[in-house]
């Protein structure tokens, strides 16, 4: 949104007088880690996908509570992420619901450990920390991650390891599908065909993602181990024993409702109730919500609703490999 007075004169055209939908409610005063782009004007806005409008938290709160499978993306080192993250969780739990708290983080070879751990030191996040060695995982630092715990812990959700192990994602790329067990690739569905639009568009994304070094034969098998891992933390959603659904905590990749985890949830149980929920970094190139879609390589935000926050300094991620391949000068 550039200037307010055009936006009003072009709802008021579309909607016939009633412009009230595409003004954003006044956004609450919350106090932002992330230092960059705080003055944007859809830090803090809430859009609803397909209502084409914002809402305001109450409404996203509602939503969250009233639905059966809800997917919370994320920005993985970004710190307003999960505390949005850990008040979301928080909403459903003072709503009387106690829905089953997942994360990608955490994979299905640490049910064990996890189990161990809450027994032995029940509602302690950090020695729960301690017991997965969270600091050699690869992850963010657990600091990051500790008020999304904490707020599961505290109403004694169940934690649910649902990724696939490290070591069978470098299998399944240097292998194919075989590298899986047959029941568990059945179950996955690995070996079911993959509209040529989708499986063209996860390759262009990872070729981007490795900024166009990725060797051509291998997008094929990373788009697989992509799919396996969106495929494996549905598989753990719907293998709950508890009866009142879950919260996931995932990258926000993982919850676009085209491909992602979304997808499989709804082709594996057709009556599931499924809410994806991105948050996204504002960005100074893009005023509108409808201008981050063509981030995800899309014409329409492929969630259900977009929280905007300020936005975290990243490094060019390219800018190594174009300093290796950049002439010496010599």
């Amino acid at each position: 949104m550039t200037h307010a007075p055009p936006l009003l004169v072009l709802a008021l055209l579309v909607s016939g007088g009633c412009a009230s939908r595409q003004v954003p409610p006044p956004s609450p005063a919350r106090t932002w880690t992330a230092t960059l782009h705080q003055d944007h004007p859809l830090v803090g806005r809430i859009w609803d996908v397909a209502g084409g409008r914002f809402v305001d938290e109450e409404a996203l709160r509602q939503a969250v509570v009233s639905t059966q499978y809800v997917l919370l993306g994320e920005r993985h080192d970004h710190p307003d992420h999960h505390q949005l993250q850990a008040e979301l969780v928080r909403a459903t739990t003072h709503a009387g619901r106690r829905p089953a708290l997942a994360f990608e983080m955490l994979d299905v070879t640490q049910w064990s450990t996890i189990a161990a751990s809450l027994k032995r030191s029940p509602g302690d996040a950090e020695a729960l920390a301690q017991a997965l060695d969270w600091e050699k995982s690869g992850w963010p630092a657990f600091s990051l991650y500790a008020p999304v715990f904490n707020a599961g812990l505290e109403a004694q959700l169940p934690i649910v390891a649902a990724n696939l192990p490290r070591a069978q994602v470098r299998e399944l790329v240097m292998k194919g599908p075989e590298a899986l067990p047959a029941e568990l690739r059945g179950r996955l569905q690995l070996d079911a065909p993959v509209p040529e639009d989708e499986a063209k568009a996860v390759r262009e994304e990872l070729d981007r993602s490795h900024c166009g070094e990725l060797p051509k034969e291998m997008l094929e098998p990373m788009a697989l181990a992509q799919r396996a891992r969106d495929a494996m933390m549905a598989d753990q959603l719907l293998g709950l024993s508890v009866g009142n659904g879950a919260l996931l905590i995932t990258g926000n990749g993982h919850v676009r409702k085209d491909r992602a985890v979304p997808a499989h949830l709804v082709r594996r149980m057709k009556d599931v109730t499924v809410l994806s929920v991105a948050l996204l970094e504002v960005s100074p190139e893009a005023l509108k919500p409808q201008d981050y879609a063509a981030l995800t390589g899309t014409t329409t935000l492929p969630y259900d609703y977009v929280w905007f926050t300020p936005a975290m300094p990243e490094d060019d991620p390219c800018k190594a490999l174009r300093e290796r391949k950049a002439p010496s000068g010599r």
